[in-house]
């Protein structure tokens, strides 16, 4: 009994009491120190008494408003962005935003408008961008055009607009965006296109189904962007557009949009007008040939993704000036089916998604000696040894993404043939490294790498020798011979990364001393493993650092690990299974005294005790002082086992005495 009855008076001792300080709930969330709210979808009626007069930056989307009036913002006069996105407003009143001068955005989408009093827009001294999409106007006529002097973008989709004739006096002259996509627009008119006086515009009629432009209506105008995407006929659009300029042409169909096969004489309009970039995605070609191609010589910029080309044909000439050339997502078998000799001076070349596993072949792209940025990521491209043959005279080449490919063999010096590489990225493709030396010495240009998910053999030490100038090098995904990264380990060869990322690597520890090199990192991602707090001990070199810990096994922190994370400067432990006990109380008072370089605290919660599982650490308290329920104990305690010493010591001496 005696025994049962002190180890209960120890529990009662040592018990610590805990509670939770909840901090009451804003309707609003802050997204920025009394600047940046967002109010979206709270079923709000009216603007919340909470939101500071300081508030500039408001996403009230999705709420109920039906009609706005020079009351309904008043407070908040400092705002310089208002989101009104889907509120049901009907009515907008005369001078609803007369006290907001420093208003430059005001987003409507999604609002059914009944009416816009003619001074609803006073006020702001610079409103710039106005968004009026799919609120049901069908006449130009409806917007108010006073106070749009500074005007630079009108978005006016999904609406029921089936002419372009703009209001009497509509400032036109600071546009740089007009934007009419998915409208009843079938016609243009000379008039129409004169009345817009800016220069360098961007003008988007994205699913209108254009049928006619008068002779002449863009004659001599000059254009940053046109678009004219799922237009049927292109040779109406083309012929249209003669001797104007425009920096961006874009033509390109959707996928449910019905579409001629695109014949050489479609695209003869070409010829008479100035053009840099032509998007033309998901036409199909007929009778594709050279001949295709002779209206393209001025192009810097060609995009045929999705056109179903299964090779592009040769003999086409006068390409010397395209810089840039996409073919993604289209069927070819070789990568010299391209027949690159055509684009000699290409600086840019994306065979992204093909649908047919691509051969890479022997010095298919040798001519283009300018080549400075080259994708094939997500084309099935599968090579027992690469890249030096495939890479051929491409020594100016910068950018090379080979990631989600099929398996790919590296030998050493795998990439020779392009010594200023900048960017590899080889993510998601499986890599065999045959040799023991790395594939990747002779970069010391390379300053981002990923290989993530590559499978790579990380015991093998050598594997990232050589690259002195690299910073960014992501190995997420791959694994460590026992989960664990050891004090000599194949990080040691590039001591000038500032990024690392070793994610999802399946980590159970790391040595104390396997960082030691890489002095000048500054962000190191961990997450996603199953470290333990022992595993801390191995940053204790690092300073300044971001530091992402999320989603391991750490529990307890104990204090002679708190100084390593005050020396960081941005820390995220979401999703561990944090002790809220007083054995973890140095941590959670250290936590709660630097909350301002602590990333993701929703997320960061209490796993025990089973009191406060789902806790957020913010907000516990600990009492870990003792009780007066326990100091009563304690005293009891103390006295009766004072009693029993005085008594334990007179039996042992009368039991002496006895038996002199």
């Amino acid at each position: 009994m005696a025994p049962t009855v002190s180890c209960f008076l120890l529990a009662v001792l040592f018990s610590a009491s805990c509670q939770v300080i909840t901090s009451s709930d804003q309707m609003c969330m802050e997204k920025e120190d009394n600047k940046t709210y967002s109010c979206e979808n709270l079923g709000l009626r009216e603007i919340p008494d909470t939101l500071p007069n300081t508030t500039e930056y408001l996403e009230f989307g999705f709420n109920f408003l039906p009609a706005i009036q020079n009351t309904t913002f008043s407070r908040l006069m400092d705002l310089i962005f208002l989101d009104l996105t889907r509120c049901q407003i009907n009515w907008i009143h005369e001078n609803t935003f007369q006290s907001h001068h420093q208003l430059n955005t005001i987003v409507l989408t999604g609002n059914p408008l009944i009416f816009m009093a003619e001074t609803s827009l006073n006020g702001p001294r610079s409103l710039k961008h106005l968004f009026l999409i799919q609120t049901g106007i069908s006449n130009l006529e409806f917007i108010p055009v006073h106070n749009l002097d500074n005007l630079e973008s009108l978005y006016l989709g999904s609406n029921h607009i089936s002419s372009i004739t703009l209001p009497e006096k509509f400032p036109t002259q600071n546009l740089k965006v007009l934007d009419f996509q998915n409208n009843a627009i079938h016609y243009f008119s000379r008039k129409d296109i004169n009345a817009l006086e800016a220069t360098n515009l961007s003008l988007n009629f994205d699913g209108n189904d254009i049928k006619g432009i008068e002779p002449g209506a863009f004659h001599s105008k000059v254009f940053q962007s046109l678009r004219f995407g799922g237009t049927l006929d292109l040779s109406v659009i083309l012929k249209g557009l003669q001797n104007s300029t425009t920096q961006s042409l874009w033509l390109g169909t959707y996928e449910d949009t019905k579409n001629q096969d695109l014949m050489p004489a479609m695209l003869e309009g070409l010829c008479e007008m100035s053009v840099e970039s032509i998007n033309l995605q998901k036409h199909h070609f007929s009778n594709l040939s050279s001949t295709t191609f002779q209206c393209f010589t001025r192009l810097q910029e060609l995009d045929l993704t999705a056109t179903h080309l299964k090779e592009l044909p040769s003999g086409i000439q006068g390409m010397n000036s395209l810089r840039k050339l996409v073919l993604n997502v289209n069927n070819f078998d070789q990568l010299c089916q391209i027949n690159a000799a055509s684009f000699p001076s290409l600086t840019d070349l994306y065979i992204k998604g093909n649908l047919k596993s691509l051969d890479l072949g022997t010095g298919c792209l040798e001519k283009l000696k300018n080549l400075q940025r080259l994708d094939l990521s997500h084309s099935d491209i599968k090579a027992s040894d690469c890249c030096t043959l495939s890479l051929k005279g491409l020594h100016h080449l910068q950018y090379l993404n080979l990631s989600y490919n099929m398996p790919i063999g590296l030998q050493n010096k795998a990439f020779k043939e392009c010594p200023k590489l900048e960017v590899l990225d080889l993510a998601f493709t499986h890599l065999d490294v045959s040799a023991a030396q790395s594939p990747f010495q002779n970069l010391p240009l390379l300053q981002t790498l990923n290989l993530s998910h590559c499978h790579l053999e990380t015991s093998n030490q050598h594997l990232l020798e050589g690259l002195l100038g690299l910073r960014q090098l992501n190995l997420e995904g791959n694994h460590f011979q026992d989960g664990r990264i050891a004090m000599t380990n194949l990080l040691q060869t590039v001591g000038n990364v500032e990024v690392l990322i070793l994610s999802c690597c399946e980590l159970v520890s790391i040595d104390q001393h396997a960082f030691r090199s890489l002095q000048k990192l500054s962000h190191i991602d961990l997450s996603h493993n199953s470290l333990m707090e022992s595993s801390i001990d191995a940053l204790s070199p690092l300073k300044g650092l971001y530091l992402n810990l999320a989603s391991n096994s750490i529990r307890i922190l104990p204090p002679h690990l708190l100084p390593i994370l005050s020396q960081q400067s941005t820390i995220n432990l979401s999703h561990n299974p944090l002790d809220c006990t007083c054995s973890n109380g140095r941590f959670i008072a250290w936590y709660q005294e630097n909350l301002q370089r602590l990333e993701d605290p929703e997320k960061t919660v209490c796993a025990s005790p089973p009191s406060l599982r789902g806790v957020k650490l913010s907000e516990v308290k600990l009492s870990c002082r003792m009780t007066a329920v326990g100091i009563f104990f304690l005293v009891t305690f103390a006295f009766l086992f004072i009693i029993l010493l005085v008594f334990l010591v007179k039996f042992l001496l009368r039991w002496k005495y006895q038996h002199i």
